[in-house]
């Protein structure tokens, strides 16, 4: 299948769920009292339910699924690992710590830049740390060990945190971002924080012909002029931005990084460079999905987005693991 059919196919079952999920929710709303609340018509109960809430929502989730499923691609492309991810890898976890320690400390409520730039900072030293590993060691196993041990290290600090909370509504907050969630998501949410998340997408996709020719190896895509530490630099920030501005919409979200790719793969002839866009497109329709399911689930207490994608995630990463995907050109 040609990639930019794939996309826009894709593309349109997004576009089409994300519509779904605005349209549809537990709030007893019609379906034609919700299209008219979409466009400002109606009463404005229904339209703060249809514009401020659900919107905001669906848009929300669909945006961590782009983020992730693109830094998942962009990371198994450069460590040419194809169990890499931000979560499996501890980038999610990095990034979670360091936004909660911005919470813990009340630093988030001096400015709102604060939180989100908390959880770039701990993508981006998280995912540098792994890079570097990445040229240093060539086991594929060690690298992953590597990863868990630093996914487990973040998240023994923030029980810490979580543990040595000084009031309950910090010790909410704390549990939202490690448990993830895009619930009562704002506009203004989404812009802040949508600038790093489009400077980080640019960034990766212009890395896209190095990881493509990466594959072949490095010293192919060294005669081939590709500049290898300032490719794995640019992907390091992006997948640093990209996944930052994830986690400081949703919290820690974890596998879709690594089933994304996975399901795109084989359509585009394991291309890594290739795989990126329509990996992303697929974090963003699986994300929404789940959160619409959440939505939906005739549950006392609403189900956590991150735990929905772990159980939905989880069983596949192991299945992956298991078959060590040898048929997949990594190598």
């Amino acid at each position: 299948m040609r990639p930019s059919l794939l996309n826009s196919v894709l593309l349109l079952c997004g576009l089409i769920i994300i519509a779904t999920s605005v349209l549809v929710g537990p709030t007893s709303l019609s379906l034609w009292s919700s299209m008219q609340a979409l466009f400002g018509a109606g009463p404005e109960s229904a339209q703060i339910i249809t514009q401020d809430i659900r919107l905001p929502r669906a848009l929300s989730a669909y945006l961590v699924g782009l983020m992730l499923g693109l830094s998942g691609a962009a990371l198994q492309g450069l460590l040419r690992n194809p169990l890499a991810e931000p979560g499996v890898l501890g980038v999610s976890a990095s990034s979670s710590l360091c936004a909660t320690f911005s919470i813990y400390y009340g630093l988030s409520a001096i400015s709102g830049f604060i939180l989100p730039l908390s959880a770039i900072v701990g993508a981006m030293l998280a995912t540098l740390f792994l890079a570097v590993a990445a040229i240093r060691i060539s086991s594929i196993v060690i690298l992953i060990l590597i990863g868990v041990g630093l996914s487990s290290f973040a998240g023994a600090l923030m029980s810490l945190l979580m543990n040595l909370a000084p009031n309950p509504f910090s010790l909410s907050d704390m549990v939202n971002w490690m448990m993830g969630t895009v619930a009562n998501r704002s506009v203004d949410d989404l812009m802040m924080a949508l600038p790093f998340m489009l400077f980080g997408t640019i960034l990766i996709l212009y890395a896209g012909r190095a990881l493509s020719v990466l594959s072949l190896g490095e010293e192919v895509a060294s005669t081939l002029g590709v500049n290898l530490p300032r490719a794995r630099l640019i992907i390091v920030v992006g997948t640093g931005l990209c996944t930052g501005a994830s986690v400081a919409i949703a919290g820690a979200v974890g596998f879709v990084g690594i089933v994304a790719p996975h399901l795109v793969r084989r359509f585009v002839d394991y291309d890594p460079g290739k795989t990126m866009v329509p990996a992303a497109l697929v974090g963003g329709l699986v994300l929404v999905v789940a959160d619409l399911f959440i939505r939906l689930a005739p549950t006392n207490v609403e189900l956590k987005l991150g735990v929905v994608a772990a159980l939905i995630g989880a069983p596949i990463f192991i299945w992956i693991a298991i078959l060590r995907v040898s048929g997949e050109k990594y190598d």
